[in-house]
């Protein structure tokens, strides 16, 4: 029961956040409505709603597919099962980036805000985006606050869409990322801010945005936006994705935790 709660729990959890809550509730109306035609004998109604049920399953799966895709991709990023298992074949491990990297972001967002320059930069983590890498132009080019600042420059070829940063380089610009339908967000942000959203949404990446009507520097991560942060925000934000331990070879690590539990067993019975 405690595990069917749990579960329970999450998936409200998770609906609540989505297009889906509104969906959900139309579909307890109808339910309801059901639930009232058997109490009171209405044949017509139920037998309606007995010929329909296998069609609306399959609605209900159409209906739903971005919401169960993005409720998949959530339970593959899970910490209990990442822990356990890699999916990331061939990554033997994640590009980190330096203190100097750091503070050329830091730099180049605030200088950007400035000026009312948009932006939107995204930091990969410990999950590759070739996905959304290959939709844009591929650059190889150190991190550098003229180079950020010179790529949004209105009316430059790479100014529209998102840069990607891996460890200490710009791998690609001008990318497309998927938008957030949060119901959470607030109406009056534009696409940069829910773009931000929507790939800390599917990834655990962190994405500064720099708005163009304001010049305030916000970030994405988890899900989440903070709006209007200052550098040092920014600054512990990025130092924190710096220092994520990471651990390439789970698998040496399951069965080194097997093979001490073993030697603890063998010991104990002698």
């Amino acid at each position: 029961m405690l595990i069917i709660a749990f579960l329970f729990y999450h998936v409200l959890k998770w609906i609540k956040d989505t297009r889906a809550w509104m969906l959900l509730k139309g579909i307890l109306v109808i339910l309801a409505f059901v639930l009232v035609a058997a109490i009171f004998q209405m044949n017509t109604i139920l037998w309606i709603a007995e010929k329909t049920i296998n069609v609306a399953i399959i609605a209900i799966v159409v209906i739903f597919q971005p919401e169960l895709r993005k409720a998949l991709e959530e339970l593959g990023r899970k910490k209990f099962i990442s822990s356990l298992f890699s999916f990331d074949f061939g990554k033997n491990g994640v590009e980190r980036f330096n203190d100097h990297t750091i503070g050329e972001l830091v730099k180049a967002s605030y200088e950007m805000g400035k000026v009312k320059t948009g932006a939107l930069i995204v930091v990969e983590n410990e999950i590759m985006l070739t996905e959304y890498e290959r939709t844009g132009i591929a650059l190889d080019s150190l991190v550098s606050s003229q180079l950020l600042i010179n790529i949004f420059e209105k009316n430059t070829p790479l100014h529209d869409g998102a840069i990607i940063v891996r460890g200490d380089r710009v791998v690609s610009a001008t990318c497309y990322l998927p938008l957030s339908d949060s119901l959470e967000l607030s109406k009056d942000l534009g696409t940069r801010h829910r773009a931000a959203v929507g790939i800390s949404e599917v990834s655990d990446s962190l994405t500064i945005v720099v708005s163009e009507e304001t010049g305030k520097v916000s970030i994405a991560m988890g899900g989440q936006l903070y709006r209007n942060v200052d550098a040092e925000f920014l600054r512990s934000k990025l130092k924190f994705l710096q220092s994520s331990n990471i651990e390439p070879k789970r698998f040496q690590l399951l069965k080194r935790r097997l093979r001490n539990v073993k030697k603890a067993d063998k010991t104990g019975d002698e």
